[in-house]
């Protein structure tokens, strides 16, 4: 698991796990359906990015996302 505490480190993410997959940005733009510009703006760290997209963008590549809280502990709690 990886700690991602910015948008530095989770544009990084998008990218090496792009490289790794031997896709170009043009083609993880076309199979995520966003624009070339976007793809860039993303791996560049652009911190106004759609967060929607890039979850989008994320789930493409395969990358899940996990939250935690200074609260939680490791036994997940039932919503009320």
């Amino acid at each position: 698991m990886i700690k991602i505490t910015d948008m530095a480190e989770l544009s990084a993410l998008i990218r090496s796990t792009r490289k790794t997959q031997h896709l170009t940005q043009e083609q993880l733009s076309a199979i995520a359906g966003v624009g070339m510009r976007f793809i860039r703006e993303v791996e560049q760290g652009k911190p106004s990015c759609q967060i929607e997209k890039v979850f989008h963008v994320m789930k493409m590549l395969g990358i899940s996302v996990f939250v935690t809280t200074k609260e939680s502990n490791s036994t997940p709690k039932k919503a009320n």
